[in-house]
């Protein structure tokens, strides 16, 4: 083991235990204000993220729009991987940040517009990233691991939780999932996704408090799952 593997073995366990911690009062309450956000949006409103919520699964899991980079050399370092990793995080970050102050400033349309587009920045990163760690992002499980990141990065803590233990030992889990998409209970995962993916984002949909947030929303959002991603294929590459 090299030191920079050592080093992300110890990263990895700080952020496993404060993944498990339990909710915290701030974060119960943070909760109840973004649940709170969510009231104010009307139906249709909902409708329409739902809608591209299902678009963006569909993507993940049959589409070829989201083509990746060719995966680098296998004896490519771990230490030269996550440099590139973290360069496309931070190129999609800016371009996410820019998609948002546009579609901001423009008013409640523009920001609806936003939503989709930026579900299509981020899928875009994480098939990079997939790819970049090596895992080919072609094997539709690997796919599903990539919607589960989403959830990883934007659920409840208690949902968080839940999400991160289904992805443990996931490289186990590969041989029993069904290796047809059709088999899967995809709507019932759909309706889970839903209820947590981005709440915080929804902001930008209100009147006033929409312009805002937009640039500075869509940076934070692409930089975290940026990070979760990270952490999640670490998870992985370490236990080989």
């Amino acid at each position: 083991m090299d030191n920079y593997e050592a080093q992300i073995k110890l990263e990895l366990q700080f952020w496993e235990l404060e993944l498990m911690k339990k909710p915290s009062l701030l974060g119960n309450l943070a909760t109840k204000v973004q649940t709170k956000i969510n009231s104010y949006i009307p139906a249709k409103v909902h409708k329409a993220i739902t809608a591209a919520i299902k678009q963006m699964v569909k993507a993940v899991l049959f589409g070829s729009t989201y083509t990746t980079s060719a995966m680098p050399d296998e004896e490519m370092s771990l230490l030269h991987r996550e440099a590139l990793v973290k360069s496309k995080v931070d190129s999609f970050s800016k371009t996410g940040a820019a998609e948002g102050g546009i579609t901001g400033a423009g008013g409640f349309l523009m920001s609806m517009a936003d939503f989709p587009i930026l579900i299509g920045i981020k899928i875009k990163m994480l098939f990079e990233i997939a790819a970049l760690y090596g895992f080919d992002v072609k094997d539709y499980r690997e796919r599903l691991y990539i919607l589960h990141i989403f959830q990883l990065a934007f659920s409840s803590k208690v949902g968080t939780q839940n999400v991160y233990k289904q992805m443990q030992n996931w490289d186990q889990k590969l041989i029993v999932l069904p290796e047809s998409a059709d088999q899967f209970d995809w709507q019932t995962f759909q309706q889970e996704y839903r209820d947590y993916i981005d709440l915080a984002k929804m902001a930008q949909l209100l009147p006033v408090v929409g312009a805002a947030v937009g640039a500075v929303a869509n940076y934070q959002l692409i930089q975290k799952l940026g990070k979760t991603a990270m952490m999640a294929y670490r998870v992985r590459v370490v236990s080989r």
